[in-house]
């Protein structure tokens, strides 16, 4: 199985391809990525083809021909709307996977599992107060639903998560994080035992969601997404499913 990956650097990106990398049923693993992606490079596995991409808005044929044959992706490739401007937050959120899905939908020829990376507040009915990640995230959703609408083979969903918490990750895989800074990292040690013990439907750990992610984009959860529903999350017309938080909990055996 040829799984694609994005965003490989940052912190959702990295415990992603940690699962990969310890998935036997992988034969290859595609990073687009701007930059070196140290863990690829340390892990010197042969399955791991880090091709280097600077403009996520437009796909040459020759990288197009790289990850043709691939049987699904995880686009883990985002930013936090506090680090930069609309217009960027905008780009990078929106803009860089629909330009995705336009480039690889022509030339794939089999079903390809799309998961796109949300997080809880995305919403389809954006209000006066709405923050820019809530809309933005949820147009985004919609517009990959009506991809998946108008070709069965792009099979894609998107999974809305919680606090991702990275504290109980091994430090093997932690130091190939981003780094946070002192007032972020601060702020997740401060919230992780309120999240895990008052909050726990809220929690991402993220060593149990690079596997549910790794997962979902080789098709493991299909049974189980056809039947979610309630605050695990829904199906679009298409098929499209919207996971939420308590969908990745349960189906990896987390508590709460």
């Amino acid at each position: 199985m040829h799984l694609i990956l994005t965003g490989a650097t940052g912190m959702v990106g990295t415990t992603v391809l940690d699962a990969m990398l310890k998935t036997t049923d992988i034969s290859k693993i595609s990073i687009l990525s701007r930059r070196p992606v140290p863990l690829a490079d340390d892990a010197k596995d042969p399955r791991v083809n880090v091709i280097i991409h600077k403009d996520f808005t437009s796909y040459s044929p020759d990288v197009l021909n790289k990850i043709q044959d691939a049987d699904g992706c995880v686009w883990a490739l985002g930013i936090s709307q506090t680090q930069v401007s609309k217009d960027d937050y905008i780009t990078i959120t929106k803009t860089y996977p629909l330009a995705f899905a336009s480039a690889f939908q022509p030339v794939s020829k089999k079903p390809f599992n799309f998961v796109y990376i949300s997080g809880q507040g995305a919403t389809f009915h954006p209000g006066l107060f709405t923050p820019l990640f809530g809309k933005t995230k949820g147009e985004t959703e919609l517009a990959l639903a009506e991809f998946r609408r108008k070709n069965p083979f792009f099979q894609a969903s998107t999974v809305r998560l919680g606090f991702v918490d990275w504290i109980e990750q091994d430090k093997s895989v932690t130091r190939y994080m981003p780094t946070l800074g002192a007032m972020r990292t601060g702020l997740g040690h401060l919230l992780h035992p309120v999240f895990k013990v008052g909050m726990k439907g809220n929690l991402s750990p993220t060593e149990p969601l690079g596997g549910f992610l790794t997962g979902l984009a080789m098709g493991r959860w299909d049974r189980e997404l056809r039947g979610v529903k309630g605050g695990e999350g829904q199906v679009l017309e298409g098929g499209f499913s919207v996971v939420e938080n308590m969908f990745f909990r349960r189906v990896m055996g987390l508590s709460g």
